[in-house]
């Protein structure tokens, strides 16, 4: 297995309508909070542990919803939130 990030069931419902230059930010920073749990949890499938459950991560435009499954090797984004347009 290899790690990854994937939206939660999918892209358009998590994301659809939110700008792009803010999109970008949340996939650049799920991308390096993949990397993070890589190098924390180095035998992914075989983790015994709980869950941590849901985290938020704020980016440039606003922030989202994520959560690491480890015996997954898996980071899903379950909500996008940008922040209101001025």
């Amino acid at each position: 297995m290899t790690w990854r990030w994937e939206y939660e069931p999918d892209r358009e419902t998590v994301a659809g309508g939110a700008p792009a230059d803010f999109l970008a930010e949340v996939e650049k920073m799920a991308a390096e909070l993949v990397r993070a749990a890589e190098v924390l949890h180095l035998h992914g499938p075989s983790y015994q542990g709980a869950d941590e459950g849901a985290k938020h991560a704020f980016v440039a435009g606003g922030f989202f919803v994520y959560m690491i499954t480890p015996r997954s090797e898996l980071l899903t984004i379950w909500q996008v939130t940008p922040e209101p347009l001025p």
